[in-house]
């Protein structure tokens, strides 16, 4: 196995881990409700989420633009999981169903 793969698995699960694990242990030690931790963590998330998402859409569009139909249906099957019921869940699992099977109907995988 590759030595970079291995360690940017581990990078990257240590930065998922630290996105999930601890505003938990933060949050447990903050005694009032509605203090600074709270509203911090409240701010972080959407600027995550924003990140994680120009992470992904970046390489697909720069340095030269390539297949832009799977990460537009992707995105449009985001949004329509997520809107009816505001699931994060549902948009998501329909954000990877309708890219993998727009990648898998053009034909792209190989």
């Amino acid at each position: 196995m590759n030595p970079d793969l291995l360690i940017m698995a581990l990078l990257a699960g240590l930065a998922n881990w630290g996105f999930r694990a601890l505003p938990v242990i933060l949050m447990k030690r903050e005694q009032a409700p509605g203090g600074v931790m709270a509203r911090f963590l409240a701010s972080t998330g959407p600027a995550a989420i924003a990140t994680l998402f120009v992470a992904s859409v970046l390489p697909q569009i720069y340095p030269a633009p390539r297949e832009i139909l799977p990460l537009a249906m992707g995105v449009m099957a985001t949004f329509a999981g997520f809107w009816p019921r505001k699931s994060i869940v549902g948009g998501t699992l329909a954000g990877a169903a309708g890219y993998a099977a727009t990648f898998w109907f053009l034909g792209l995988g190989g």
